[in-house]
Parts: C-alpha cells; sequence; structure tokens
C-alpha cells in the first residue's frame, strides 16, 4: 500500500504544479489589451440551463472563435469565446458604441423569451468573472396599462474595473436601467448597444482579489448558522460518546471479565460471546462486498486530496474548471488504491477469484454514472445547452478510462493479490451458521439504517445546505476549514454508531454485521438524497433540463457518499469486532 500512496503522491503532485498556472498573475502597461471573453447565457433559477452567448442575435465580432477550453471548463459547461468589447488597461470610455442592430420580429421575440426568464449573461475579464441581465420586466396594470407587462432590452453595459499598480483586481459589469428599448411588441427595430468603462485604483493586492466572492459567506447571520451547526454536531458527538462509554465500560467490560473467567453460567448471559464462531464467517456476495470496499476508500482519498488542494489555495470560486479537471485526473490516478483495497480484502478470505473483484470495482460506480451523464447529455443536446458535452470530450473521457483509470486498477488489483495475507479469526468458524433469533422491528437493517443514517445527517444538514446553494445557485461557499471540519464530524459520527450499534447487534447474537455496517453507514446518503428533494421543492428551479440535471447528478453524488461513508463505518465495525474477540479466551 505504502508503494502505491506514492505512487499517488507524485502524479498527483505533477497535476498541482500543473495546476499553478491558473493563479499566476498578469501584468499590463497602460493601453494594454486585457482578454475579455463571453461566456453563456441561462435563466437565473435554472443553473444547469445555460446557452451559448452568441445565441441571441447580440452583437458579435466578424468571426466567432471559440476558446480552446481544458476538460474542466467543458465539464463546467463553459463555452468561452472571442467578444468584441475593448477594455485596454487604465482607458476609460464614456458611451462606446459597441454596434448598431436591427431586430427582426424573430431577434425581438428571442430577447423577449429571454426577459421573461430572467437570463443573465456571463464573462471573463483577466480570468474574473462578471454578470449582468439581458432586460427588464415591468408591470404597468396597476396605473391603467391596457397592456400590462412591458419588456424593456438594456442596450448599455457599464464597467467599472478596479486596479493596482500594474494588475486588475476586480470587475463588476451592470445592464444600465436607464438605457433601455421597449420590445414588448413583435416589431422591427433597430437598437444601438454601447458601453463604458470607469477605472479606478485599489490597494486590495493581488492574492487576495478572489476574496471578494467570499464575502458573502462572512456576513454575520451565515457566521451564525455555521456556529449554530457546529455546535449542534458537537452536542450529538458528546451525547453520543457518553452513550458509547456508558456501554463499554458498564457492559462490554463485564462481558469480557465473566467469559475470561470461564464461569459457565455467568457465560450464558453474554449474547455475543456464544457467536464467536459465526462471526468472522465470510460476508455473502463477497465480490460485490470487496468492491464497494474498494470504491468507497477510492472516494475518500479523492476527498483528502480535494480539501489539500483548497488549503494549497489551487481550487477557488470560478478557477475555469479546476475543480473538474482536478476530481477527473485524481479520481482517474486513485484507481490503484481502489483495485489494491479491493484484492487485499477478497484475497483474505478466498485466494482465487479476485479478479472479477476488481474489474467489479471498475464498474461499480462509473457504470451508472456513465448511464446518467449519457442519458442528461442527450437531453441537453436536444435543448442546444452548453452542459451538451462535445464528442470529443466524449473521446478523450473514455480513453482516459480505458488507457489510464483500467491500467492502474489491474495493477493495483496485482499489488494487492500479491502482498495479501490470509485472514487469522479469533476462533474457528463453525461449518453451519448459528440461527439467528427473532429480532424487534427496530433492531433490523431498515431500523439501523435509520438511526444510523439520522443522526449523522442531523449534524451535518445546515452546513449541507450551504453546499447545496453553492452547487445550484449563486452562494459562493469558499470556506474550505468549516467544510473540512463538517467532513470530520461526518466520520466521526458514523464511526461511532457504527460501533455502538454493531455491539448492540452482536449482543442480540446476530452475526450478520457485515453487510449491516455498511448500509447503516451509507445510509447518510439516503438522507441527503431526501434533502435533495426538499431542497428542489423549495428552489425557483424549473423545467424538464434543470430537473433531470439536479435529480441525476445528485443521485450520482449520494451514491459516491454511499460508498465511501459505508467503507468507513464497515471498517470502524471490523476493527472493533476484531478487538473483542482478541480480547478473550478461547474456548
Amino acid at each position: 500500500m505504502i508503494q502505491i500512496m506514492g505512487f499517488l503522491m507524485f502524479f498527483i503532485t505533477v497535476h498541482l504544479v500543473f495546476s499553478l498556472h491558473f493563479v499566476i498573475s498578469a501584468q499590463y502597461n497602460v493601453g494594454d489589451q486585457v482578454p475579455i471573453s463571453v461566456n453563456k447565457i441561462g435563466p437565473l433559477d435554472n443553473p444547469s440551463e445555460t446557452y451559448q452567448y452568441y445565441d441571441l442575435p447580440v452583437c458579435h465580432p466578424a468571426r466567432v472563435v471559440q476558446k480552446k477550453e481544458s476538460l474542466g471548463e467543458i465539464l463546467n459547461a463553459d463555452r468561452l469565446a472571442n467578444a468584441l468589447y475593448e477594455l485596454k488597461f487604465r482607458e476609460n470610455k464614456v458611451g462606446q458604441i459597441l454596434c448598431e442592430k436591427k431586430l427582426s420580429e424573430d431577434d425581438v421575440s428571442k430577447f423577449r423569451n429571454a426577459i421573461i426568464n430572467d437570463f443573465y449573461f456571463q464573462m471573463y475579464y483577466d480570468d474574473l468573472p462578471m454578470w449582468g441581465f439581458i432586460g427588464r420586466v415591468e408591470d404597468n396594470s396597476w396605473n391603467g396599462d391596457e397592456k400590462g407587462l412591458k419588456y424593456f432590452l438594456f442596450k448599455h453595459v457599464q464597467f467599472d474595473v478596479l486596479y493596482n499598480s500594474d494588475q486588475v483586481i476586480e470587475i463588476r459589469a451592470f445592464s444600465d436601467p436607464a438605457h433601455v428599448v421597449d420590445i414588448t411588441n413583435n416589431d422591427e427595430v433597430t437598437v444601438q448597444f454601447t458601453y463604458s468603462v470607469s477605472w479606478n485604483e485599489t490597494f486590495v493586492p493581488f492574492k487576495k482579489r478572489m476574496d471578494k466572492y467570499s464575502r458573502a459567506s462572512l456576513l454575520p447571520t451565515p457566521r451564525q448558522i455555521h456556529w449554530f451547526s457546529f455546535i449542534n454536531s458537537f452536542v450529538i458527538i458528546v451525547l453520543l460518546m457518553g452513550l458509547l462509554v456508558m456501554m463499554f465500560l458498564r457492559h462490554l467490560k463485564n462481558d469480557l471479565k465473566k467469559f475470561s473467567g470461564g464461569d459457565e453460567e455467568e457465560d450464558k448471559e453474554v449474547g455475543w460471546k456464544y457467536i464467536h464462531g459465526d462471526v468472522f464467517r465470510p460476508p455473502s456476495q463477497l465480490h460485490l462486498f470487496s468492491a464497494i470496499l474498494g470504491s468507497g476508500t477510492q472516494f475518500l482519498i479523492v476527498l483528502v486530496f480535494l480539501f489539500i488542494m483548497a488549503f494549497l489555495g489551487i481550487l477557488y470560486p470560478y478557477n475555469l474548471g479546476s475543480l473538474s479537471t482536478s476530481v477527473v485526473v485524481i479520481y482517474s490516478l486513485t484507481f490503484p488504491a481502489a483495485g489494491y483495497c479491493t484484492a487485499s480484502f477478497h484475497c483474505q478470505f478466498l485466494r482465487t477469484g479476485w479478479e472479477k473483484s476488481v474489474l467489479l470495482t471498475g464498474i461499480l460506480y462509473l457504470g451508472p454514472l456513465f448511464l446518467t451523464v449519457f442519458i442528461l447529455n442527450i437531453v441537453a443536446m436536444s435543448f442546444g445547452a452548453t452542459a451538451a458535452l462535445p464528442l470529443g470530450t466524449i473521446v478523450v473521457i473514455l480513453l482516459l478510462y480505458t488507457l489510464v483509470a483500467m491500467p492502474l486498477l489491474a495493477l493495483g488489483g496485482m499489488i494487492g493479490q500479491r502482498f495479501s495475507s490470509e485472514f487469522q479469526a479469533p476462533s474457528v468458524t463453525k461449518r453451519v451458521a448459528r440461527e439467528i433469533p427473532s429480532l424487534t422491528w427496530y433492531m433490523k437493517t431498515p431500523g439501523q439504517m435509520f438511526v444510523g443514517g439520522l443522526l449523522p445527517f442531523s449534524a451535518i444538514v445546515l452546513e449541507l445546505h450551504h453546499l447545496y446553494a453553492s452547487m445550484w445557485g449563486y452562494k459562493i461557499f469558499t470556506l474550505s476549514g468549516i467544510l473540512f471540519i463538517t467532513f470530520i464530524i461526518l466520520i466521526v459520527l458514523t464511526a461511532m454508531l457504527s460501533v455502538g450499534m454493531t455491539y448492540i447487534q452482536l449482543s442480540l447474537e446476530d452475526h450478520e454485521w457485515w453487510w449491516r455496517s455498511i448500509l447503516r453507514g451509507g445510509s447518510t446518503a439516503i438522507f441527503m438524497f431526501g434533502y435533495c428533494i426538499y431542497y428542489y421543492a423549495k428552489s425557483d428551479m424549473n423545467g424538464s433540463l434543470q430537473l433531470l440535471f439536479f435529480f441525476g447528478y445528485n443521485a450520482c453524488l449520494c451514491y459516491a457518499f454511499f460508498l465511501m461513508l459505508g467503507t468507513i463505518s464497515f471498517y470502524v465495525s471490523w476493527i472493533f469486532v476484531r478487538h473483542i474477540y482478541h480480547a478473550i479466551k478461547s474456548e
């Protein structure tokens, strides 16, 4: 495993080095051309429903040139192209004519539909994002106007740019409501589009220019919500820890003493000792079980590396697809760890057939993910949305999967098989499994999943809301430290509940703890998906495209958390079970 981790560290370090080009500062002289690109447009309420900027009949260059984008930018639905605007460094402009355009009835209809759906536009200036609106709607029915709603197209954009010495620090774009044209009727109209540029000096250093996007997360009210979330999680952890300490001190310690003392009458009072011959019986569906452990371990490693990149400042808001690129690269390079964990666990119980387990690891998550992406891609193509992946990108992803990920998975599997050793159970496993006594409904798998998922979910739900607001809204979540603490709290609660509920299960002479430990740990992801339904119902998102994208990608995200948390829950229970049975005398 050490060799595998060294291999991963090398390649991911190389990726981090090449990622540093995102934060290299550009320096300009007065009058220098600063790169500006138009990106996309879309309805404000539907973040997944975006279209190319020039799908609207706006002013455009004589030759539209699409920017060569990275894999992450394409996955992020960015479609950058050259712009007609010229914002030279420290050159002010007032009422600069962009173009004069005669809008046909069809063009007017397109603009009006965009205004009705509250369309915004996005551009990038020196890699800084900016937004503005296409137009506005006015309701004049209150003053007796028979037409009621009126639609106005913005024809002037005001750019306010801040600079420090020879570097661009901040830019804002305003669609001026004082310069509009009425497009309520389907009449041809000639519009002169203009823009102005205002430059002002600031003393904010270049390295802090992205802090602007985190200010909303540092306001007093959100900060109080974060603290309330931590207090809530801390109270839950303290209560659970107190219950576990009481249980272990009062019950488990006495059980160990009774079993070690050899008193046959007292032995009968100890429920979990009677199943010592069954508790280490290999789990059913060993191939699938091993594949879940390999995939869950892989996702845990991916998250750890993403947090490291966030702390190093490589990942920050609107970093032009760096997060998507990092996820794809790190996930691909961590397949050796997945193969190693799968094969090494499988070979502890069965020396043959590990190849099937490793192969299943390769399709356990990516199979449903590729199917979901395929369906969503067809839907996005039918809408003409930028979320549709180009054919070239699809080919690149498939080649990355077949030529990089799968060989690395096989390599990890061979190393895991080579260095695995047969599992030595503390007690001999009986040939015939002991019959499990009848259990009350709340001690069966659904009841344990409910308790095992509800408590961790209740501790993270407030931070989960902020995360969803960042993923499916326009709230900027830049507090990676808070997210990391929440992740640690989630792991701690999952581990504590796993230990406690495994002990209770064994005390009731139920030796089928293997699969249940995974199910109750991963059940938090089921509550997460349930919260997705609630979040969508409370939001203003609408339309079939947004609906499918929201639930499709959230299902894949929750599935990944199910595998990861289930793996954590099992390994903690595995360590606990081995410890308590090693502590007693073998009969």
